[in-house]
């Protein structure tokens, strides 16, 4: 009875197996690796801990949610959707009659980026498995991605798949002067080229391919190439009509490989009719599988559940998916400081708080640090929104409309106190370990120029209005940026989770190899340093101690990072100033040896909770 019971729950938890994979499963290298061996091990692994636990209440979720739709799907079956069928064919219609197949757009991705550097200075790594990142891995190279291993996977869970995986610390000054030296190259084809992470980076061609009567192929691989002989590094790309094509094109050739499709609507719509729907940027685990819970797998099954998409999952979405089927994307390829800002915000993570004065207090010096955000990036809001996760991990998120623009502290914690009082009423007993600010329908306060002719210079409103000019600039109205941005946050959710896990493990692997004698002692009696980001406690050791809130500050400032070291005229440097001037500088420019206090490393270095909204993919 008893294994009965235990093959029951197994066949309950094949969902869960698979959501155990991760974000990363479809990074290159996995095609030959047997992924239902991967998933018992890290289901095994990571079994009773609050990890797991976490994982498995928020998969139960998702199949109660995905039994709603499906029963609504059952609904409208029944119902007369000839003119839902209609609008979804008019909005097809429409998006072809936009199609445009005249630019080169690439995405460029460097190869294990991280790994790959490390390489550089360690050759004998280069034919072994390894990893960069201790508790969770951020790079593998592709001899580890063979055993399954790959970037947002727990350290210990990676040596259960790859005994002799060797693991090495990140560097991340390392990083970003290798990158410098990456960006030097592309800013030659592509002055205005988007870098949509440390490793990888949108160009368009168009008109260097023009300039120099090059084909777009012939202009990759000499790019490639140019990356290579600077960087020593291999980079691999996609070449496609547009930006959502060229990114899934940059994985079908890696690593030091580039892939054209060619840009006319039959190949385009043939390619993308047999692409699985988890291929897209901006379809993860949960939408990956709504999707295939009412048979959409890949995106050329989308067009079948046209007239029901819109009442299942959203206008939005569907808009989305329509993209998606057709193989269509945004065109217009600038830097990730043009995008206009859609809000500002922040959030900290502390230690389980429950009194609810200590709530008031921590709300109100969030308030003072979003307060400080704004006067600083010069907006202020018309919608307020506050975020909680609770000690169980359940987030939620409320928001109101002040009667007014908002910007002191005073008044977004007037406007935002109620809404924390309504939670806590809402969940009796309510602890928190995280808390959030951020407003949205932002305006600028900057004060507006004088241009060449005397006349006051007029600026939009709001940094959310929807740009106005037709063509290229219509593609920036698509939902396709704000599924992306989710995308991004399942990822950085993931390996702050993963984190836990690890240092979950290691406190119980540490417990494990201590004397009975010391197993009575009391935890008290131990030391440790508070990380001031995660709220993890680690070991009393400056490397180590060091090493981690590096990490922490890295994972999610690496796009932030990136824009702070880049020479604003490449032209005018001196060879070997890029990587000299960020050897000298920390993460945001400051000298080594300034030396701030960690609360507020911490506080410079978080970045705003929910998407900024700068475009980047």
């Amino acid at each position: 009875m008893m294994a009965s019971d235990e093959a029951t729950r197994s066949i309950e938890h094949d969902s869960l197996k698979y959501h155990l994979l991760g974000p990363s499963l479809t990074k290159a290298g996995q095609d030959a690796v047997d992924q239902t061996k991967v998933s018992e091990i890290i289901y095994n692994a990571s079994k009773g801990s609050k990890f797991f636990n976490n994982e498995e209440a928020k998969d139960k979720n998702l199949t109660e949610k995905i039994s709603k739709v499906l029963a609504k799907r059952r609904q409208l079956e029944q119902l007369d959707l000839t003119s839902d069928l209609r609008r979804a064919d008019d909005y097809i219609a429409e998006l072809e009659l936009g199609r445009d197949l005249s630019q080169v757009i690439v995405h460029l991705d460097c190869d294990a980026f991280y790994a790959a550097v490390e390489e550089l200075d360690r050759p004998e790594l280069k034919d072994v498995p390894m990893a960069v990142g201790k508790g969770v891995l951020t790079t593998c190279n592709y001899h580890a991605r063979k055993f399954g291993c790959r970037s947002g996977m727990a350290g210990f869970v990676a040596m259960k798949l790859c005994p002799q995986l060797i693991c090495v610390p990140m560097n991340f000054a390392k990083y970003a002067a290798k990158a410098e030296e990456v960006r030097e190259v592309l800013t030659q084809y592509d002055p205005g080229f988007e870098s949509a992470s440390c490793d990888e980076a949108y160009l368009n061609l168009t008109e260097f391919c023009n300039e120099h009567h090059m084909t777009p192929e012939d202009a990759v691989s000499q790019m490639r190439a140019d990356v290579y002989a600077k960087a020593k590094i291999t980079v691999s790309a996609g070449i496609a009509a547009n930006a959502k094509l060229a990114k899934i094109c940059s994985n079908k050739n890696k690593p030091n490989g580039q892939f054209l499709l060619a840009s006319d609507r039959q190949t385009i719509m043939e390619f993308m009719r047999d692409l699985p729907t988890r291929k897209v940027n901006g379809i993860g685990r949960v939408f990956e599988r709504e999707l295939d819970a009412i048979g959409v797998k890949t995106c050329g099954d989308i067009y079948a559940h046209r007239a029901y998409l819109a009442k299942l999952f959203g206008q939005k979405a569907f808009q989305f998916l329509m993209q998606c089927y057709l193989g269509l994307g945004r065109t217009v390829i600038k830097r990730a400081e043009d995008y206009e800002r859609k809000s500002v915000g922040t959030e900290t993570t502390f230690k389980e708080l429950q009194s609810p004065d200590a709530l008031r207090e921590k709300l109100r010096h969030i308030a003072e640090e979003l307060e400080g955000d704004l006067k600083r990036t010069e907006y202020k809001g018309r919608t307020l929104c506050i975020k909680i996760k609770l000690h169980t991990y359940e987030v939620h998120t409320r928001q109101s409309t002040p009667p007014f623009a908002v910007h002191k502290a005073d008044d977004l914690y007037k406007y935002s106190l109620p809404m924390l009082e309504k939670l806590m009423k809402e969940i009796p007993n309510m602890k928190l370990r995280l808390m959030g600010l951020r407003v949205t329908h932002i305006i600028s306060t900057k004060k507006p120029g004088i241009d060449f002719f005397g006349r006051v210079k007029t600026s939009s409103s709001t940094a959310t209005k929807a740009p106005t000019l037709k063509n290229e600039e219509t593609w920036e109205t698509w939902p396709e940026e704000e599924f992306e941005e989710a995308a991004r946050q399942e990822r950085n959710d993931e390996m702050n989770e993963l984190e836990k896990l690890s240092q979950e493990y290691q406190g119980q692997h540490d417990s494990a190899t201590k004397s009975d004698a010391e197993d009575q002692r009391p935890a008290v009696a131990e030391e440790h340093w508070q990380c001031p980001i995660c709220t993890v406690a680690q070991p009393p050791n400056d490397a180590t101690f060091n090493a981690h809130i590096d990490f922490c500050l890295s994972k999610q400032t690496i796009k932030e990072a990136v824009r702070s070291t880049e020479p604003p005229m490449m032209e005018k440097q001196q060879p070997g100033s890029a990587s000299k001037s960020i050897a000298n500088r920390g993460k945001r420019g400051r000298p080594k040896n300034e030396t701030l206090p960690l609360d507020q490393q911490a506080r410079e270095k978080r970045r705003a909770f929910f998407s900024l909204g700068n475009g980047s993919a």
